[in-house]
């Protein structure tokens, strides 16, 4: 599990650079997001954000993979994505 959770962070922290963001500071945070997200992508089989409730409707829950559908438009208006993951660079 440690591995998976280590290859999120680094797979997220990727992301946040090749798109203008940056990881939550707080490291802590982001661990136990990484560590939700492992949970969700063993159980369910995707990256499903563990902030974010899922409907059981396949095309649905789509939208809640990380990065959600969402996330631009919240570091945008917010600073932050929903689950603090993505910051405003």
């Amino acid at each position: 599990m440690e591995e998976k959770i280590n290859k999120i962070i680094e797979d997220s922290a990727n992301y946040a650079a090749a798109n203008g963001f940056i990881l939550n500071p707080d490291k802590a945070m982001v661990e136990r997001l990484a560590r939700g997200l492992a949970s969700r992508e063993e159980k369910f089989g995707a990256r499903y954000c563990p902030c974010r409730l899922m409907t059981q409707d396949k095309k649905e829950d789509e939208k809640i993979i990380c990065p959600c559908v969402y996330h631009n438009e919240e570091v945008e208006r917010d600073g932050y994505c929903y689950c603090r993951l993505f910051y405003k660079k």
